[in-house]
């Protein structure tokens, strides 16, 4: 357990799932984590849904998906499980939006995205689904739009300032907050490579317009492919790969109100690609790569809420 700007943090194991899964798409609804598709121990899409009872800690089957998918982004709303663009069975990015419906077990079609992609971060604000970065193959996409869904349709943001592969995003404070990443080189800088990245990018939602944070705000470690959530007035930045031969076990917070960036107790299984979700106290880690695929299930939590 350890202390980030007065609020105690610590990780909690859950049963490990019956799939190893890498990007798959993860909700929680009634009480359920419901972990969908993603790519397993071949390195193809699954169309495999299943979810974890919260309270017996067992896990369950559900119907399969309409087709296979990893990486599509995923927000629930009034109990229904909305499932953005993703990778398809063919590894191509896809637009599509769907919908789950837990009652019926069943997924319906919404009006699809602008910018198909997979690998992409989403957060609901207000009544609109938010879908910013993620990727195209090994290309970043710096597309930021928003969903809609009372008009359901779809407009267009400020993209993101830098080429970045496998960022994190979170929002916090009616704020969008890009960390970290892979730095693609620019078009005009041919013979620049490839590199880790500590870089801090904010949007305001009011004003429609991003800033780039100061050195001195940048994240302590430089790192891709990794789990960023926000938990108690803090922007966490979880595992993933940096300039180690292995994937990361550290974990940072920056506290929005010292404004500044402290360490957490390291993960219990070191892991990049990774799936997050946020559930009250709760910022889950699921799935990714540690030695190999993983079907680890594990939980950062604020001690003072759980």
């Amino acid at each position: 357990m350890a202390a980030g700007g007065g609020r105690a943090f610590a990780w909690q194991v859950f049963p490990p799932m019956p799939t190893c899964r890498v990007y798959a798409t993860v909700a929680h609804q009634d009480g359920h984590l419901l972990v969908l598709g993603g790519c397993g121990r071949a390195g193809l899409p699954l169309d495999t849904a299943e979810t974890l009872d919260m309270a017996s800690h067992t896990w369950l089957a559900l119907a399969p998906l309409p087709t296979a998918r990893a990486g599509a982004a995923a927000v629930v709303l009034d109990g229904m499980v909305y499932a953005l663009g993703g990778m398809g069975p063919d590894t191509a990015p896809q637009a599509q939006v769907r919908v789950y419906e837990p009652r019926r077990d069943c997924w319906l079609s919404l009006p699809s995205m602008p910018t198909p992609c997979y690998g992409a971060s989403t957060f609901l604000h207000g009544n609109k689904i938010y879908v910013l970065g993620g990727r195209q193959g090994k290309l970043p996409v710096t597309a930021f739009e928003a969903f809609d869904l009372e008009t359901r349709t779809w407009t267009r943001h400020p993209s993101l300032p830098s080429r970045r592969a496998f960022a994190g995003c979170a929002m916090a404070e009616g704020s969008v907050f890009s960390l970290g990443g892979l730095q693609q080189p620019g078009p005009h800088n041919f013979y620049s490579r490839p590199h880790f990245v500590n870089t801090v990018e904010m949007f305001d939602l009011e004003h429609g317009s991003w800033t780039k944070l100061p050195r001195s705000l940048r994240m302590r470690d430089k790192r891709a492919d990794f789990v960023v959530g926000s938990l108690g007035g803090h922007i966490v930045a979880i595992g993933g790969l940096g300039n180690q031969p292995c994937p990361l076990g550290s974990v940072e917070s920056f506290s929005l109100s010292r404004r500044r960036w402290e360490a957490l107790p390291t993960m219990p299984t070191a892991r990049c690609s990774c799936s997050s979700l946020q559930a009250g106290p709760r910022l889950f880690v699921i799935g990714g790569v540690a030695q190999g695929p993983s079907q680890a299930v594990e939980a950062l939590c604020l001690c003072d809420g759980v």
